[in-house]
C-alpha cells in the first residue's frame, strides 16, 4: 500500500508540475486533494476565499476520497497535500497509514451533507427502486431464485428480471471506481444492508465477517456495472447520450442538471434537500475535510482558509456554498461543533 501511495503521489505531482500548479521547493498555496463529489464545492470556496482574503488560490485536485487519503497520508512536508476532502469518514486502516508516516495530528471537520443519487436521462423511463432491486442488479453474487439461502453468480441482465415493475431495459449502471467514497457508501448502505436480509448471510455476518464481506461487498464485473471514473460531470454527459443507462453520483450534480436528468427513488424516498439533510434519504452522507495541523506553521493562510470555509457565511444555511450543492449541517450539529 505504501508503494502504491508513493506512485500515486509521484504521478499527481508530475501532472501538477507539468500544469505549472506546484513548485515543490517553495509552495506558497494550500494543496487539497480528494473526493470528486466535494471537488466543485471546495474548488468554488478556494477560488472565492483566495480572492477575498488575498491568499494564493488553493490548488484543488479530484482524486477520489480513497486516492486523496493515500496522498494525504504519504507523509509531511510541502510535497504532500495539506487537506483531503472526503465523501466518507476516514477508515481505521487509513488512520494507521497516516500514523505510520508521522501524519498523526489530523483535524477532522464535518462540513455538510450530500446525497448519492441514482439517476438517468429525463428522456428515459423513471425508476422506483428498492435496496433489494439494487442488490439483485449490482451485486456480483445474488441469492439463487430457487434457493434463496444459496448465492450464485449474478444472472440478471434486465431490470424486469430483477423486478417486473421496473422498466424493460438492460441493466447498465455507470458508477464510481474503487477509490471513491461514493462507492464505499453505496456498498455499505445498499449491498451490506440488503445482504443482512438474507438468512444465510446474516449468520455469516456474525460468525465470519470476512466471508460476509467477500460475498456482500463485491460489485459486478460483467459489464452491467461500469466503472465510469471520478469525473461526475463527464458521467452526466454520458447519461444524456445513453438513455438506457443509470448513473451513480452526488446530489449536487443532479441539482445542476435537473432540466436533463431525473433521480430514482429508493425505498419510496426521493433525494430532496430536506430529506438528505435530515438523513431520511437512504443514501444521505456527510462530507468531511481532514487537515494536517503540522502544516499550519509552514503553509500560509491554512488556518484562515479552513476557518473561513466552515463559517456561516460560506457553509452555513445561507452561505454561498449552498448554490454549489452543499447541504449544510443542522443547527444542532453546528452548535455541537462550536462554530
Amino acid at each position: 500500500m505504501r508503494r502504491h501511495a508513493h506512485r500515486l503521489l509521484t504521478l499527481f505531482l508530475f501532472l501538477s508540475l507539468a500544469a505549472g500548479a506546484v513548485d515543490l521547493s517553495q509552495r506558497q498555496h494550500i494543496l487539497i486533494v480528494g473526493s470528486s463529489t466535494a471537488y466543485p464545492i471546495i474548488a468554488a470556496a478556494a477560488e472565492r476565499i483566495g480572492r477575498e482574503h488575498g491568499l494564493p488560490t488553493p490548488v484543488v485536485e479530484s482524486t477520489g476520497s480513497g486516492g486523496g487519503f493515500k496522498l494525504f497520508c504519504a507523509g509531511l512536508g510541502l510535497q504532500t497535500p495539506d487537506i483531503v476532502m472526503a465523501s466518507r469518514r476516514m477508515k481505521h486502516s487509513e488512520r494507521v497509514s497516516c500514523t505510520n508516516q508521522h501524519v498523526d495530528d489530523v483535524r477532522e471537520i464535518k462540513i455538510g451533507y450530500d446525497g448519492i443519487v441514482i439517476a438517468n436521462s429525463k428522456d428515459a423511463p423513471h425508476f422506483s427502486l428498492t435496496r433489494h432491486d439494487l442488490l439483485l442488479a449490482l451485486a456480483r453474487e445474488v441469492p439463487a431464485p430457487e434457493a434463496p439461502d444459496r448465492l450464485i453468480a449474478n444472472p440478471y441482465t434486465s431490470w424486469q428480471q430483477v423486478n417486473p415493475a421496473l422498466p424493460d431495459l438492460p441493466i447498465r449502471v455507470l458508477g464510481p471506481p474503487p477509490t471513491s467514497g461514493t462507492r464505499d457508501i453505496l456498498v455499505e448502505r445498499l449491498l451490506h444492508s440488503a445482504c443482512l436480509a438474507i438468512p444465510a448471510l446474516e449468520a455469516a455476518h456474525e460468525n465470519d465477517p470476512a466471508a460476509f464481506a467477500q460475498h456482500c461487498q463485491g460489485l459486478r464485473e460483467d459489464g452491467a456495472f461500469v466503472n465510469a471514473g471520478e469525473n461526475d460531470a463527464r458521467l452526466v454527459r454520458k447519461l444524456i447520450d445513453d438513455r438506457g443507462a443509470l448513473g451513480i453520483f452526488g446530489y449536487n450534480f443532479l441539482d445542476r442538471n435537473r432540466d436533463r436528468l431525473q433521480a430514482a427513488s429508493i425505498d419510496g424516498i426521493s433525494p430532496e434537500f430536506d430529506l438528505i439533510e435530515s438523513g431520511v434519504y437512504p443514501l444521505s452522507r456527510p462530507l468531511y475535510l481532514y487537515v494536517k495541523q503540522r502544516h499550519r506553521s509552514v503553509v500560509k493562510g491554512l488556518d484562515e482558509f479552513v476557518d473561513t470555509l466552515i463559517s456561516a457565511e460560506v457553509s452555513g444555511p445561507e452561505g454561498y456554498l449552498i448554490d454549489q450543492g452543499l447541504i449544510p449541517l443542522t443547527e444542532a450539529e453546528t452548535h455541537d461543533t462550536g462554530r
